[in-house]
């Protein structure tokens, strides 16, 4: 799926409605925005991360902060969006 939006003169951004319908997007939802080799990667943060406590098991490196797990998400998932694949070591199960 592809849309398209046009900044405004305050720097915002309309996102089109059969985008926000496919990702469940409502009013005063996250977006999450990250550059990844000149590319613009939203990802919806319409989560909470208590949602996901357990999802993976035991983390193989120890636990990690808030800060580190949200940034290799955000890069993980930056990647993903512009068809990389994952470096050795990380990542792909």
């Amino acid at each position: 799926m592809g849309a398209y939006a046009s900044l405004t003169s305050k720097g915002q951004l309309t996102i089109p409605k059969d985008v926000r319908d496919a990702l469940s997007l409502k009013a005063g939802d996250m977006i999450a925005w990250t550059v990844v080799d000149g590319y613009l990667v939203g990802t919806p943060r319409n989560l909470e991360f208590d949602d996901l406590a357990g999802f993976l098991g035991d983390p193989p490196g120890g636990p990690a902060s808030f800060e580190e797990i949200d940034a290799a998400v955000r890069e993980a998932v930056g990647r993903h969006v512009v068809g990389e694949t994952p470096k050795s070591g990380q990542g792909s199960a």
